[in-house]
């Protein structure tokens, strides 16, 4: 299973950190210095407005579906038809609320637009996101990952074309943006559904009430815990534009989102491999087999990366920043600095979050959730108005560091993991080397660049010279499994 899994989690990230680094960094950072801070902070409040309610979209069927799915293959086609009817309704229920909420906190006419435009964008992604579960759940990953690129493939090739021909510059350039979305999405959730179906025997447009009552009875619970986790993943562009004056609060949110793409995209690997654990975990916890190798393995690979990419974007927050953006550069670095380190704690919250998930823990995992969100919006309600941008990224930090700290506990308490004082000594031994070296590497007097390099192939080394990762180890899951 060691084996299967990380071949296939090789796969998966080839093809993703192809092409979305490529867009994050290229297509969408470009789209946002065309476009303006100003501008883009209102796209990215509105489209963090419209993630928080993605409750009503999904209602935690796709993480109930990928595990459904990977116990008990064949009710694929018994499923699919229900849960297809089921989704457009959410559909519907979700695109009414998202309009009046919106209007009842007073967007005006033309955010209206844009969240009306963002929200069948969120409908598209959340069925592309389903589909995939099911093609997870089957365990076909080389084709989830080739799904899981194809939208941000074509989005490189129709904004390449708006970035050249200067659409995006003008005053409504962000629709444009957000038009492109929309194409995107449309092809590749006809795709995944296409691919989908061919996997099934039957198919049938017809509302069965039973069926859905049941499938929202039992996926509640994940529901909740979406709902819960994206209020304290999300809200705080939404806080920033509602809380501070106008125009104030959409260059913050901005300035926010300039820091937050390269987490974004750093996100993406831990964001992938959870994808991929979630059906592992639940076929191995429902044969009885041991999943503390497996956690062990993710969690040192995970780790690893997470801290040298942590602590390294710590060191150079502002040269990142001034390579990527024309405008708030200096301002962007400060709040990039904590949201990186908080790359740390997300990572684990994949790892540990994921598990307990397959393994059903959904009470333990919603309590702590919701303290989890109290303490981001109380935090933010007291720092946006002092701090601004930089008083969201530290409510963030907060909450990501205790909520993965107490996923962790409950998982240790759960399954009866032995405390690995060995690994836990040797994770801080090579903290304290990767934060030595960078602090060296700024010392050295070439170009930063080659000075980052040059920090990040030391701190490569390091990784296995400290022991944090083995190389026999790894050679022999990929030969034995």
């Amino acid at each position: 299973m060691q084996k299967k899994f990380v071949t296939n989690l090789a796969f998966l990230l080839f093809l993703n950190l192809f092409i979305k680094p490529f867009y994050i960094l290229g297509i969408e950072r470009e789209v946002q210095n065309q476009v303006g801070a100003a501008s883009y902070g209102v796209y990215f409040a509105i489209f963090n407005f419209s993630f928080l309610l993605n409750i009503l979209l999904d209602f935690g069927i796709t993480n109930f579906n990928n595990k459904n799915i990977a116990q008990n293959n064949h009710l694929l086609t018994k499923h699919f038809s229900g849960l297809f009817i089921l989704k457009l309704f959410l559909a519907v229920i979700y695109i009414v609320v998202v309009v009046l909420i919106g209007l009842i906190i007073g967007y005006d006419t033309r955010l209206m637009k844009l969240l009306l435009i963002q929200g069948f964008n969120m409908f598209l992604l959340y069925f592309i996101n389903y589909t995939r579960s099911n093609l997870a759940g089957l365990h076909l990953f080389k084709t989830d990952a080739i799904v899981s690129v194809l939208d941000r493939t074509l989005l490189i090739g129709f904004c390449t074309v708006l970035l050249t021909t200067g659409v995006l510059k003008r005053p409504d350039g962000i629709m444009y943006f957000v038009y492109a979305q929309t194409l995107s999405y449309f092809i590749t959730a006809v795709t995944a559904f296409i691919i989908i179906l061919n996997k099934t025997h039957s198919f049938s447009l017809k509302w069965n009430r039973a069926f859905s009552i049941m499938i929202l009875k039992k996926s509640l619970p994940f529901a909740i815990l979406t709902l819960l986790m994206s209020f304290y993943n999300r809200i705080d562009t939404v806080m920033l534009e509602r809380l501070l004056p106008q125009g104030v609060g959409d260059v913050q949110s901005g300035i926010y989102a300039q820091a937050f793409r390269l987490l974004d995209a750093a996100n993406m690997i831990a964001f992938l491999s959870a994808g991929m654990l979630l059906p592992v975990f639940s076929r191995m916890l429902k044969h009885k087999e041991s999943v503390e190798p497996l956690v062990k393995l993710i969690s040192t690979l995970l780790l690893t990366l997470a801290i040298v990419v942590g602590v390294g974007c710590v060191f150079y927050s502002e040269e990142l920043m001034d390579l990527l953006y024309v405008l708030h550069a200096k301002e962007s670095a400060k709040i990039f600095s904590l949201l990186m380190l908080s790359f740390i704690a997300i990572s684990t919250t994949y790892i540990f979050g994921t598990l307990l998930t397959a393994n059903g823990n959904l009470k333990q995992l919603n309590i702590m959730a919701a303290g989890g969100m109290v303490l981001n919006i109380t935090l933010n309600f007291i720092l946006i108005k002092q701090l601004e941008a930089y008083g969201s990224a530290i409510s963030s930090m907060i909450t990501q560091f205790l909520t993965a700290i107490i996923q962790v506990i409950i998982a240790q308490r759960i399954f009866k993991f032995k405390v690995n004082y060995r690994l836990i000594n040797t994770l801080i031994m090579f903290v304290i080397g990767v934060i030595a070296i960078n602090y060296g590497s700024k010392m050295l007097n070439f170009n930063w660049i080659i000075n980052f390099v040059l920090m990040t192939c030391a701190c490569g080394i390091w990784a296995f010279v400290s022991g944090v990762l083995n190389i026999k180890a790894m050679f022999r899951i990929l030969k034995y499994g």
